[in-house]
């Protein structure tokens, strides 16, 4: 069954991904936690509901367990302003979860920075990792993807299952614009000869393609953002992030550098997911490459000052930011609490 009623406005972002549930343990070493704070998260639901906050029409394509922490991530989104009406409701299967540590920053050997997190994964036989090409015959996911003008997915869906990964390559043959963020995760796959077939076809498939220069580099064994393009021509914007904090974007022959905003750092978890989702958004509204490379770094910083997964900048951070001569752009540092 799916979850009812079906939005009436146009999902101009589609999503397609497992949402998890987040259990946040007290600050230290994870033996000694007492406490967990409840969140939701996943790459794809962090994507969706930023968008959303930014104003544009949302959906998300996933499967959920029929328990109460499928209701929650419903209810989340719903929330947040996302079209859920392509969502199942999985009886037979739960919703993933993962814990997440928090470094206090002790002596303890299983401690961990202040600023640093762990996360531990429970999703295997999950709802979400039951994704199919069947599921893409529903009728409200048919309603979904006829209103769909951008679709966006990453490399961890197609890590969850033989039928994920089916699924998102029908989906990446859409007749839409087509989003795909590498996010490779070594532990979700087989192989690394796997994961690197599944996602090159993934990128080469994509008019956006996301992927951090460590892990082209880890799965595709590219060094330099210029090699990274010559190994995928095919993507309309190729978005490559490197630990210098800066962002080298190809929009067809041309490259577009953009640095981070400096930014005192509480926590890294889904500061790509926010970055993505700030620069879809420029581009699916007009916006040009370095302005919604722009975007994607507010949201990301926004994200790295919070505990949250997923946090949207406000509107007068993003207008009193984005429009910074050059020379104050890469010398500005980020405040979220200054309008």
């Amino acid at each position: 069954m799916t979850v009812t009623p079906p939005s009436t406005q146009p999902s101009l972002i589609t999503c397609v991904g497992e949402p998890l549930v987040v259990l946040t343990a007290e600050r230290g070493p994870l033996e000694f936690a007492e406490t967990f704070a409840r969140g939701p998260g996943g790459a794809e639901l962090n994507v969706a509901t930023t968008i959303a906050s930014l104003g544009l029409p949302t959906a998300l394509i996933t499967r959920v367990g029929a328990e109460g922490f499928g209701r929650y991530i419903v209810d989340h989104l719903v929330a947040s302003g996302v079209d859920v009406s392509a969502i199942i409701v999985d009886p037979d299967r739960q919703t993933g979860v993962y814990v997440k540590q928090r470094g206090a920053g002790s002596d303890h050997p299983h401690d961990l920075a202040d600023t640093e997190s762990r996360w531990l994964y429970y999703r295997r036989d999950s709802a979400a990792s039951a994704l199919s090409v069947g599921d893409l015959a529903y009728p409200s996911v048919q309603d979904v993807l006829r209103r769909t003008q951008l679709l966006h997915v990453t490399g961890i869906t197609p890590a969850l299952s033989e039928t994920a990964r089916q699924t998102v390559d029908q989906l990446l043959r859409g007749n839409y614009l087509r989003s795909f963020d590498v996010n490779y995760r070594p532990g979700l796959w087989a192989s690394p000869e796997l994961a690197a077939d599944t996602l090159a076809g993934c990128v080469r498939a994509s008019d956006i393609a996301f992927m951090g220069l460590d892990e082209a580099n880890a799965a595709f064994n590219t060094a330099t953002p210029a090699e990274i393009r010559a190994t995928f021509p095919e993507p309309e914007y190729l978005v490559v992030k490197n630990d210098a904090h800066h962002v080298t974007a190809f929009h067809k022959g041309d490259a577009i550098e953009v640095p981070s905003l400096t930014v005192d750092v509480h926590e890294k978890i889904g500061a790509g997911d926010a970055f993505a989702s700030g620069f879809l958004v420029g581009i699916i509204t007009g916006e040009s490459v370095a302005r919604a490379l722009r975007l994607g770094h507010i949201c990301a910083a926004t994200t790295l000052t919070t505990a949250a997964d997923a946090v949207a900048p406000s509107r007068s951070v993003i207008e009193r930011l984005i429009a910074l001569p050059d020379e104050q752009w890469r010398t500005t540092q980020f405040d979220p609490a200054n309008p």
